[in-house]
């Protein structure tokens, strides 16, 4: 980042103010990235702290910036403002009509037995082969929302073998020939704790959308079930209600 102009006209801060912005405009610093620290940035704008915050704040004030308490500021996220729909879709296939590209990294992807609370959950015999896929899923390289979900292996075993950081689970089920057509959900509100804070790269304790699915097939039997936390600031869910005529 070139250095303030002491010999401008300009105020240091709004200096300091159209180099950021200038940064953030090239592409330098991207939505959802951490400036440098404060002393690092002085030293680079050769300016003094008093300076620079007030040239921060001013960039928080106009929600160019974010400020994290005891993390540093942040360019601010790219606003995902469109609405998931209340259809069943595949976290892809909403990316995909939303015009974004979604990626994910995988924290985990491993089988394991059923536990009883499985087994009932899933209507599967307890010990059951599960697999468990385990997600950061993102939207624009953003994260939106960390994926847990839990599927009978033998509904589709080529699951293990899949690369799901750029693979969809959808398109496995599809290519095994299993067809999801509708999903028991709850959504709650919770705090984010520690874990999730970082992964999602929010402050600890922000608020985060917890949404519980219980997804069957065309029988009504249930295929996986899945709790997918999304930062709170980054989703919106779409839904309708009805008054039945008297």
């Amino acid at each position: 980042m070139p250095a303030i102009r002491p010999d401008y006209p300009e105020p240091l801060w709004i200096q300091a103010v159209n180099l950021i912005l200038a940064e953030i405009d090239s592409g330098v610093l991207k939505p959802g990235m951490r400036l440098p620290p404060e002393r690092e940035l002085c030293a680079q704008l050769n300016i003094s702290r008093v300076t620079l915050r007030k040239a921060l704040g001013k960039l928080v004030d106009d929600g160019v910036l974010s400020a994290s308490h005891g993390r540093g500021w942040y360019v601010a996220q790219a606003p995902v403002n469109k609405e998931w729909p209340n259809s069943l879709e595949s976290f892809s296939e909403t990316a995909t009509r939303m015009g974004l590209v979604p990626s994910s990294t995988v924290l985990r992807a491993e089988t394991k037995p059923a536990s009883l609370d499985e087994a009932e959950e899933l209507s599967i015999a307890p010990g059951t082969p599960l697999f468990h896929l385990e997600r950061i899923r993102r939207l624009n390289e953003v994260p939106i929302a960390l994926d847990v979900t839990r599927l009978p292996l033998g509904i589709a075993p080529g699951v293990t073998k899949v690369d799901f950081a750029v693979d969809s689970l959808y398109q496995q089920l599809a290519a095994a020939g299993v067809e999801p057509l509708r999903a028991d959900a709850t959504i709650e509100a919770k705090g984010a704790d520690a874990f999730l804070a970082s992964q999602l790269d929010i402050d600890l304790g922000a608020p985060v959308l917890v949404m519980r699915q219980l997804v069957a097939n065309t029988l009504g039997r249930p295929i996986f079930v899945s709790t997918i936390t999304y930062a709170g600031d980054r989703y919106r869910l779409r839904t309708y209600f009805a008054r039945s005529p008297h």
